[in-house]
């Protein structure tokens, strides 16, 4: 197996970006945020593990 890698800024910017309107969603009332708050949260996740496992991403 791989050593992890850093992730590109602009996939890191993504996820970043995707779990913190996952956790404004969960605490605030905010119609689209709180419906998907959840899934937002996951993406942020999968797209900061996905970066760290592939080098190109």
């Amino acid at each position: 197996m791989a050593a992890p890698s850093a992730p590109k800024k602009i996939t890191w910017i993504i996820g970043l970006v995707a779990g913190i309107l996952g956790i404004i969603g969960h605490f605030a009332q905010i119609q689209v945020l709180t419906e998907y708050n959840y899934e937002l949260l996951l993406i942020g996740f999968a797209v900061l593990a996905i970066g760290t496992t592939f080098r190109e991403l």
